[in-house]
């Protein structure tokens, strides 16, 4: 007999396996609807969207701030049918809606310098579900170069089970992200050059705070995981930037990180690499606002919430 979890979980992929026979250009139709819902109806974060939005942007008129604030809802969600599509779509056919630059080149760097490891940072800016088909493009350059993804597990084991069959489709592989010191240092010692991508710009929990930086007019606290396994593999650091081409295309070009080599020229920052990303991210970000996940609450914990924290944890060490 069937468990609930399983017939549960077969409900969810029928379902959105249908959706996504569906073609684009209809999908599209149902996107502006949703849109519609949630921007002017159910108001959707509408509270989260625009306090982020004034305080990211505050040289931004109203009416700007307005303008960008629509345009988010719009492709977000574009973004939630794009995704849906991917339960079917042909790799061909993704690699029509996605193109990647920079890929031949990364490979090849990485083999003129003898980095086992390249770690690519990205964010939630454009489809980065879309970016996963990463791994074909790679693989077409060096079928034998390990690929992979770290993901943070979701709340819900139907979805997070159906995210990874979908993610899982291009050739890469799913690496937990508590699992991620684990599988690369797995790799290390088979000696298989890997490639990894790394969303980076979520919130951390406080446990897991060791820097902030400036970003969008934040003094905010990052993750510095990626850099800090990567010290330790010596890995050649590369970053994602996304442009929306039009409706349903994107281009993605992956450039190596500008780290400075002189050490009379080195940031006095512990942690470069992830000030260097920010500063990146921001400038991508900037470019095109509307594209980056604005309903995420991501500037929660502050600065001087977490020096009260660390306060406290002082005290009762005592």
């Amino acid at each position: 007999m069937i468990s609930k979890i399983k017939y549960r979980y077969r409900l969810l992929y029928a379902l959105v396996w249908t959706l996504s026979l569906i073609p684009l250009r209809i999908l599209y139709i149902l996107s502006d609807f949703v849109a519609w819902i949630a921007h002017r109806v159910i108001h959707y974060r509408i509270d989260i969207v625009r306090k982020n939005l004034k305080e990211s942007f505050p040289e931004r008129s109203e009416k700007e701030l307005k303008l960008i604030e629509k345009d988010f809802y719009a492709f977000f969600a574009d973004y939630i049918v794009e995704t849906i599509k991917m339960c079917s779509i042909s790799p061909r056919k993704l690699k029509k809606h996605i193109h990647f630059e920079g890929v031949e080149e990364m490979v090849k760097l990485m083999k003129q310098e003898k980095k086992q490891f390249g770690f690519i940072y990205l964010a939630h800016y454009g489809n980065w579900e879309w970016v996963s088909s990463l791994s074909m493009h790679i693989h077409d350059v060096d079928k034998d170069v390990v690929t992979g993804q770290i993901y943070h597990p979701l709340k819900n084991a139907n979805f997070d089970k159906l995210f990874l069959k979908m993610r899982g489709r291009f050739g890469g592989d799913n690496i937990a992200m508590k699992e991620t010191l684990r599988y690369i240092f797995n790799k290390r010692n088979e000696g298989k050059m890997t490639i990894i991508g790394f969303i980076s710009d979520q919130a951390p929990k406080w446990e897991s705070i060791h820097h902030w930086t400036d970003f969008l007019h934040h003094y905010t606290p990052v993750f510095t995981g990626a850099e800090q396994i990567g010290g330790k593999v010596n890995a050649a650091y590369f970053y994602a930037h996304i442009r929306r081409i039009k409706r349903g295309y994107y281009a993605c070009k992956i450039t190596p990180m500008p780290l400075e080599d002189d050490a009379e020229q080195k940031s006095e920052s512990p942690y470069p690499v992830t000030d260097v990303y920010f500063k990146m991210l921001e400038e991508t970000i900037k470019s095109h606002p509307s594209l980056w996940l604005w309903t995420h609450n991501r500037w929660k914990r502050t600065f001087e919430e977490y020096t009260e924290r660390m306060k406290s944890v002082a005290q009762h060490k005592r």
